[in-house]
């Protein structure tokens, strides 16, 4: 399981923004939320489904 939590600052077009926060909404979850699923996808796809066991050294729960 994550213990502590790092922060990830990017630019972004406003306009790019403005709307993906309004998918976001209409989706019922915050951009925070939407883009740490992204980043588990993107990892899985690439490392593959066990990569929890990798990073963490078990399998974490809590996706």
């Amino acid at each position: 399981m994550e213990n502590r939590t790092a922060r990830l600052t990017l630019l972004i077009d406003p306009k790019k923004k403005a709307l993906f926060e309004k998918l976001c909404s209409d989706e019922d979850v915050t951009p925070s939320q939407k883009v740490r699923q992204l980043i588990r996808e993107y990892i899985e796809e690439n490392v593959g489904p066990n990569w929890r066991e990798e990073v963490f050294g078990h399998e974490d729960e809590d996706s």
